[in-house]
């Protein structure tokens, strides 16, 4: 079934994948790296995904297995990991795309690592200064959710998060070979912007394994597709580039990365409560 693409499958289709799947009693983190292959070919947009067709300032689909972008491909394949079925993995995509799962161009997590991570804390932990250890360095940056929606077109911010500066850590990829080992399959890797004061990431990728090697899985705007690359290859290829500056490491949360281990989405309320 991992041979498949879900550019080629229906909705009912995937469905059926989902209650197959779960009978595997795989991982999460073996979800991921099955669910992420199947998204390999499948073009690029940026717009592939918005707040729905009501939506005033990005009408887009809310789920969208016909195209898809690094931030999407992360979110689609994380929501399929912990789901059994459509209507799961539907609402716990919403729960991982949005704060508490409220569907608006507000409560999106747009910022990967000033948003998207914090929001998600519940399924996922910041490993990059564990990871990185004495090569891991700080990085501090102001996030202005009001310019960024002036940037959309919104002139009214009411319920918008405040001017933020947050601090966060970065792994640089001059390191990243020498890490390589502790660096694992299912992980979420965000790249750095070096220069940029206002933003954090530049980018987002999955780490897979395929082949006994390890990959980086990622859809992005240079080849308009989604593809892999050996590791170390893609190291390489990122580390002379003077834009960006490093990486951060996402990975699911041990108690939640559990053979057969299911989110419903009406649960992740209590989990968040929890923690």
């Amino acid at each position: 079934m991992n041979s498949s693409r879900f550019n080629q499958m229906s909705n009912k289709q995937i469905d059926s994948l989902l209650v197959e799947i779960q009978q595997k009693s795989l991982t999460v983190t073996q979800r991921i790296n099955l669910f992420s292959e199947m998204f390999l070919d499948m073009d690029y947009d940026s717009k592939c995904t918005g707040d729905g067709p009501y939506a005033i300032y990005e009408p887009y689909p809310l789920v969208n297995f016909r195209q898809t972008n690094c931030m999407v491909l992360c979110e689609h394949v994380l929501a399929l990991s912990i789901s059994d079925n459509w209507s799961h993995f539907f609402n716990n995509l919403q729960n991982i795309r949005y704060q508490n799962g409220v569907i608006g161009i507000k409560t999106r997590n747009h910022y990967t690592v000033a948003d998207w991570l914090p929001e998600n804390s519940w399924l996922l932990d910041d490993v990059t200064k564990s990871v990185g250890g004495k090569f891991a360095k700080p990085i501090t940056r102001t996030i202005s959710h009001k310019q960024f929606f002036k940037s959309k077109g919104l002139t009214n911010f009411d319920y918008i998060k405040p001017d933020r500066t947050i601090d966060a850590w970065f792994i640089p990829f001059s390191k990243l070979k020498v890490l390589k080992d502790l660096i694992q399959p299912g992980d979420i890797i965000s790249i750095i912007f070096s220069k940029k004061k206002n933003i954090f990431s530049a980018h987002m990728t999955i780490v897979a394994q395929k082949d006994d090697q390890l990959v980086i899985r990622e859809s992005s705007n240079s080849k308009m597709t989604t593809f892999d690359t050996p590791f170390e290859k893609w190291v390489d290829q990122k580390t002379d580039l003077g834009k960006y500056c490093g990486v951060t490491i996402f990975r699911v949360k041990p108690e939640i990365n559990q053979p057969g281990k299911i989110i419903l989405p009406q649960n992740i309320k209590y989990i968040k409560k929890a923690k």
